[in-house]
């Protein structure tokens, strides 16, 4: 595995910039559209800076994960520090919810008791916005050759922050053409739908994360049966589980096999299934010669076949 740290610490120094500098940017203007919102009245210039909250956050967890990346695990601390940026974005996603439902409920109140905005100070922050997120995509998206997932998400945060931007911009030049100023929190309860969207998937993979949950795509039953297939000698998988630490699978199982004329060279080759064809690279397997007879065994199993293996038990 020497071939994948040659040439990691200049990478990841340079991600780091990378995202540093555009959590800057981000922030700074979510800062100013919340100040240009409250001044010129635009409820949709403050659903978007809600919406560069949440690409400031995603930004600064994706900088906390590059540095904690860094920091070697400890007696204590095991796999390292990396679970804190599950819980920053948690904590993040949480928070959006909730500025999001707020967002909501002050346009459904415009709705009823409309407010006089100002369309000219409106237009100059949301332009001044849209340049900040342009400048903070292309720094990212300068960084995308790297293949760093965290970068790759960031940008696409950012990208899907423009559409805000745009939208109070196009607001904006409504109210000064015609003066409807109902336009503005229709646009801000859009603007709200696209951070809802971000914030829930952010909840759900990161609540998951924490509850120890396996990855959405991880097949449990798909790698028993291609363990099998792929070396003859396993006749049986089972006790699997799947954990993510800061995004990275983990994974711990018990592996019935014919008894090996190598031992170590068998245990080698699972390993190298599980990091070539699963990318899991930190596995713990326990191989055995006889059938797992506890009721752990049949942990992943589904439920038919479990109450039918009990069945014939009795």
């Amino acid at each position: 595995m020497a071939h994948s740290h040659s040439h990691a610490p200049q990478s990841q120094d340079a991600n780091a910039r990378r995202l540093f500098i555009a959590f800057a940017i981000t922030a700074a203007f979510m800062v100013l559209e919340v100040v240009g919102g409250l001044l010129s009245g635009s409820l949709a210039l403050l659903a978007d800076a809600g919406h560069m909250l949440t690409d400031a956050a995603a930004l600064l967890v994706a900088l906390l994960a590059v540095r904690f990346s860094r920091r070697p695990p400890n007696p204590r601390h095991t796999f390292g520090w990396l679970r804190l940026t599950t819980l920053a974005a948690f904590v993040n996603a949480l928070a959006l919810l909730v500025i999001t439902a707020l967002i909501v409920w002050e346009a459904i109140q415009r709705f009823y008791h409309p407010r006089p905005v100002a369309g000219g100070a409106m237009l100059l922050i949301a332009f001044a916005g849209l340049i900040a997120n342009l400048a903070s995509f292309w720094i990212l998206h300068r960084g995308s050759e790297e293949k760093n997932m965290n970068v790759r998400a960031a940008a696409l945060h950012v990208l899907g922050d423009l559409l805000g931007s745009v939208g109070a911009i196009a607001a904006a030049l409504i109210i000064l053409s015609t003066g409807w100023t109902p336009i503005d929190p229709i646009l801000s309860i859009l603007v709200s739908c696209l951070v809802l969207r971000s914030a829930w998937n952010l909840l759900k993979e990161s609540l998951n994360e924490l509850l120890e949950g396996a990855p959405k795509t991880f097949d449990v039953r798909g790698l028993k049966r291609e363990l099998s297939r792929a070396i003859p000698e396993v006749r049986d998988v089972h006790h699997v589980h799947v954990w993510l630490v800061g995004e990275r699978p983990l994974m711990t199982l018990h592996v019935q096999v014919i008894p090996p004329h190598d031992h170590d060279a068998l245990l080698s080759r699972i390993h190298h299934f599980l990091s070539h064809k699963y990318q899991v690279e930190h596995a713990t397997v326990q191989m055995e010669y006889q059938p797992c007879s506890g009721a752990d065994c049949h942990l992943n199993e589904p439920q038919a076949a479990h109450s039918h293996h009990h069945g014939h038990q009795h």
